[in-house]
This record gives C-alpha cells, sequence and structure tokens, in this order.
C-alpha cells in the first residue's frame, strides 16, 4: 500500500497494523507483541523527538498525575519499538509525563512498528484532533503536514476534520509578528482577536493594533472595529492644494507611506511649495508609540 493512500485514511490507517509492519516486529526481537496493550517500564521509553507541543501546562500535568494516582492510566499510550526493550512515543506525551509525576513504574501501551515519517504524522494527527494545543502549535503543525508530509491545504482539512478556511486561517497566523504568535501561544491574545488583527497586511500596524487590544483588553468585537477602521482610511486626496499632477501623485504616496509607516492615518497638505503632515493620535500610549518610531 503507498504512503498516499493510507494519509487518506487517517490516523486509524497510520496506526494499523500491516503484513508489513507484521513482518518488521519480526525482526526485532523482544518480549512484548505488536498489536496488543502491554505494561512497559517508563524507563525504556523515550519522548517522541517530533512531538509539536512545545508547552505543557505544568498545573494540569500536576491534576492529571493525581488522576492516574487514584485512577490509573485509562487510555494507554502508543509507542513504537526501537530495539529490545527501548520504545519511543508516538502519541499520549501527557499521559507519559504525569505518570512519571506520579511514580509510576510501568505504563500501558500499544506496540507499533512506524519509520520516521509516519512518526511525524502519527505524533501531528493524534495532537491537532486530541490534545488542546495553542493556536501556534496548531499552526506550525498543519505547516509541517503540508511541508513534510506533502499533503495540500483539501487533503490536509479532510485529515483534521477541517475545512480548507479554517486550515488558511491559521496557516496565515504564521505570517504575523513573533510579538503577537508569541501572545497567541502564551494564550495572551485569542484566535478572534488574531484574525482579525491579520486582515492587517502592514506589520506596524498590526503590532498598533495588537498592542493597543493588550493595553485596553478590547474584545474581539472591538479589535474587528479598530481592523475595518484602519482598512477604511485612504489618502485624503481633497486636502492637497493645487499644484502640478506629479507633485500631487508624489504627495499622495508619500501619504500612504507615512500612514503605513506610522500605522495611522497621516494627512499631508501642500501648495507645491510649503506644507504640513498632521499624525493623528488616539491616546497617550498611541502618542508614545508614534514618539518611539520618530525616536524622539
Amino acid at each position: 500500500m503507498s504512503k498516499k493512500k493510507a494519509l487518506g485514511r487517517g490516523l486509524s490507517a497510520l496506526l494499523s497494523d500491516s503484513p508489513e509492519e507484521e513482518r518488521l516486529e519480526v525482526e526485532v526481537t523482544s518480549s512484548a507483541p505488536s498489536g496488543s496493550i502491554n505494561e512497559i517500564s517508563l524507563a525504556e521509553i523515550e519522548v517522541n523527538p517530533f512531538q509539536p507541543r512545545q508547552h505543557f501546562d505544568q498545573e494540569a500535568l500536576k491534576e492529571l498525575a493525581e488522576s492516574i494516582k487514584v485512577h490509573g492510566i485509562i487510555q494507554p499510550i502508543t509507542v513504537r519499538r526501537l530495539a529490545r526493550n527501548q520504545y519511543q512515543l508516538i502519541s499520549g506525551e501527557r499521559r507519559f509525563q504525569a505518570s512519571k509525576l506520579a511514580g509510576l513504574a510501568s505504563v500501558p501501551a500499544y506496540i507499533r512498528s512506524a519509520d520516521d515519517q509516519q512518526m511525524l504524522e502519527m505524533a501531528l494527527i493524534e495532537n491537532i484532533q486530541r490534545e488542546n494545543l495553542n493556536p501556534i502549535e496548531v499552526a506550525l503543525s498543519y505547516q509541517r503536514l503540508i511541508t513534510e508530509c506533502q499533503l495540500k491545504q483539501e487533503e490536509l482539512g479532510e485529515r483534521v476534520g477541517k475545512n480548507r478556511t479554517t486550515v488558511t486561517n491559521y496557516l496565515r497566523l504564521l505570517k504575523l509578528p513573533p510579538d503577537i504568535q508569541i501572545a497567541l501561544r502564551d494564550q495572551r491574545l485569542s484566535m478572534g482577536q488574531a484574525r482579525a488583527i491579520i486582515n492587517i497586511e502592514n506589520p506596524d500596524q498590526q503590532l498598533y493594533i495588537f498592542k493597543k487590544t493588550m493595553a485596553e483588553d478590547l474584545s474581539v468585537r472591538k479589535v474587528e472595529e479598530l481592523v475595518r477602521e484602519l482598512l477604511a482610511s485612504k489618502p485624503q486626496t481633497d486636502r492637497i492644494q493645487s499644484g502640478p499632477a506629479a507633485a500631487n501623485k508624489e504627495i499622495i504616496q508619500l501619504q500612504a507611506r507615512l500612514s503605513s509607516h506610522f500605522g495611522t492615518k497621516v494627512n499631508v497638505n501642500s501648495d507645491g511649495r510649503k506644507g504640513e503632515i498632521r499624525i493623528p493620535f488616539l491616546s497617550v500610549e498611541d502618542l508614545n508609540r508614534i514618539l518611539d518610531i520618530l525616536k524622539v
């Protein structure tokens, strides 16, 4: 069976035991048979290097550890065998880490055969479908599935149960400035707020709206209104006085560049010889932002 067909069938196909897997299992000597649930020592399991989750909530891990102490592991983890008494996680790292916190010596685990490519696919899809990843981790997982697993956006959407628009919205997050991505990762900024901000193309304007959102604790609706106002603002050509057409065009272009640079609507008035530039500000914080740009 080709990899393309296996991908089309989703995570269950990747986790199923094929005749080839059975053959591969025979090549590795171990007391634990493939395709069954076995108690495996935690000391024999190494973490998954393809794990898309980068941050684990320590309080949530402690709560899970306490639950495991009382109820045990309800859902087995999944591992692949590397050698005799040596395994690597495919999925279930939260349960694995919480089990160590709970002081367990071993955990129940499914044993599967998988190469590095399959490991990546399984880890990414399993986490996207079952774990509460932050938006940036989801976006990075989508990007890795597209670039490293050679999936198209339509195929990716089918695999993770999302429509193409949702996938695209997540991928667009990776184009935001680092400060905004970090806020998303740390859950200081919501997905709704970020989706509104990303409709602005200019990074300086994105950062302006982001900082205002953080400072004033703006709701998603307020952020959307701010974005609409910024998108609706256009160069004020009616305030430019008479002069050669070429000069007027240059002033309009200058006005547009300044508006983009300062993240706010800038008015330029000129009679061809002299004029003025007006940079409005919305608050003291906004004024300080503009002064920082001017290095005053």
